[in-house]
């Protein structure tokens, strides 16, 4: 039994190429006067065999130009010669790398090669990259979202509005004003757009202190939200203790956490109540998977960040239900950045999987 797996090890193809590529691309509805657009870098990895995976790493707004550079002069020339297998190559890729930062654009970079390494596995093995993971849900339920703090009154109702037509039944807006009246008077609109049933959550985006978080959650709180996401600096995990304690709202954060270690934190203070991983902040699917079992293990809900066309498919992964965020108009294949058709399909509010071969998508050659 111990000779053919050897063998095995022994003929795995290696990685003979890393190659990168910077896309940025405008939005179609702006995230603010700080983020008009996103950053894509998209990566390709080729192995001994003459195969070839792709991938990305993404930024909405700083540090692309660094992130490419992490890949092109300190990440290719490490793993050229590996063998190309996702999980060996991240941990020695943290090894290396841990020594410029433990999260944030080494990670983001990161989860270039991740993704690339899981699609080029798929690939080899004939299947999507959530048949190759086990597909444990046959559709996931999306959520309309908008980075709409900068939207009128007026705007933001016509969004609710659309979601609304769209058939979805849970919705997030931003809140975070200078004045929490008029944080009272946005989400009681959207409450009175959406009705009594669907499901209302708000993100403050990191702009409260805690004292201002509960003088918010005592006016908000009626409008019976389902969570309330990132209200407080993300590194700030003493506040978020005290805060849980006493919310009457459940608390969600995650996209600003980049480690492992950041989320044990997190959960093992009882400082939050539902994680929502970045799969590419946190380095790509193979630190993801481990976030998730790290979380089911304390009975903690996770709904992935962004990216639907990423985190959708994971999402169909995991062993329990999981919500997508979808934000209005911002998927890559809205922004018409994709290569051929998305690997996700939106319907009645739910998403499926295209089954196509990989991570199933690739980006345009010319933008």
């Amino acid at each position: 039994m111990g000779a053919p797996a050897a063998e095995a090890v022994r003929t795995a193809p290696r990685i003979t190429g890393l190659s990168t590529r910077l896309i940025t691309v405008p939005l179609r509805r702006h995230w603010g006067a700080e983020a008009p657009e996103n950053h894509v870098i998209a990566t390709g990895i080729s192995t001994d065999d003459g195969s070839a995976g792709h991938g990305f790493s993404w930024t909405p707004t700083i540090g692309p130009q660094a992130v490419k550079a992490l890949l092109d002069y300190d990440i290719a020339p490490f793993i050229t010669g590996l063998s190309a297998n996702p999980e060996t190559v991240w941990d020695a890729l943290w090894k290396r790398l841990h020594e410029a930062g433990g999260g944030g654009l080494t990670t983001i970079a990161m989860a270039g090669v991740d993704l690339a390494l899981w699609d080029l596995q798929a690939r080899q093995a004939g299947t999507s990259v959530t048949g190759l993971l086990g597909r444990r849900q046959e559709s996931a339920e999306v959520y309309g979202s908008g980075v709409n703090l900068h939207y009128t009154l007026e705007e933001l109702v016509a969004q609710a509005g659309r979601w609304v037509a769209a058939g979805h039944q849970a919705v997030k807006i931003k809140v975070g004003k200078p004045d929490l009246r008029e944080d009272a008077e946005r989400v009681a609109a959207v409450r009175s757009v959406l009705g009594p049933h669907r499901r209302l959550m708000i993100d403050a985006n990191q702009r409260w202190d805690l004292p201002t978080t509960f003088r918010a959650l005592d006016v908000l709180s009626e409008f019976g939200l389902e969570w309330l996401e990132e209200p407080l600096r993300a590194d700030d995990l003493w506040a978020y203790r005290r805060l849980r304690k006493h919310s009457p709202v459940p608390i969600a954060l995650g996209e600003n956490l980049h480690t492992i270690y950041r989320f044990r934190d997190f959960i093992e203070a009882e400082a939050v109540d539902i994680i929502q991983p970045n799969i590419i902040r946190v380095g790509g699917i193979t630190p993801f998977r481990r976030i998730v079992e790290l979380a089911r293990t304390h009975s903690i809900k996770v709904m992935p960040h962004l990216l639907p066309e990423l985190s959708g498919q994971l999402a169909l992964t995991l062993a329990e239900p999981s919500l997508v965020e979808d934000v209005e108009e911002a998927s890559f294949e809205q922004l018409n950045i994709l290569d051929g058709p998305s690997p996700v399909r939106f319907s009645n509010s739910r998403l499926t999987l295209a089954d196509q071969p990989g991570l199933g998508f690739r980006f345009r050659d010319a933008l």
